[in-house]
């Protein structure tokens, strides 16, 4: 099924959801009590703009400015985890 054949309850802004840092997920209420999710990652892949409601069938579509997404949390260089670490004598 394409983007446009995907029936949604409606469309958000990005700056009407709630962004939680720690999980990297954007909320937004769902009227059956529970909430809509979507992944950044999702959103910064281009991949997905659909939020669902984990509870009921609903969905919504997120409307956002790619470039407007927070960026992702620099990860660790390799040759740092490499590294070995000094055992006691």
């Amino acid at each position: 099924m394409s983007d446009e054949e995907i029936a949604v309850y409606d469309e958000v802004e990005i700056e009407d959801m709630t962004y939680d840092e720690d999980r990297q997920i954007y909320h937004y209420p769902c009227p059956c009590g529970d909430r809509f999710e979507i992944a950044l990652l999702d959103l910064q892949d281009d991949s997905n703009d659909i939020a669902v409601c984990p509870s009921c069938s609903l969905m919504i579509r997120v409307i956002y400015d790619q470039d407007n997404l927070p960026k992702p949390d620099p990860e660790p260089p390799a040759e740092a985890a490499a590294e070995p670490v000094p055992a006691a004598a």
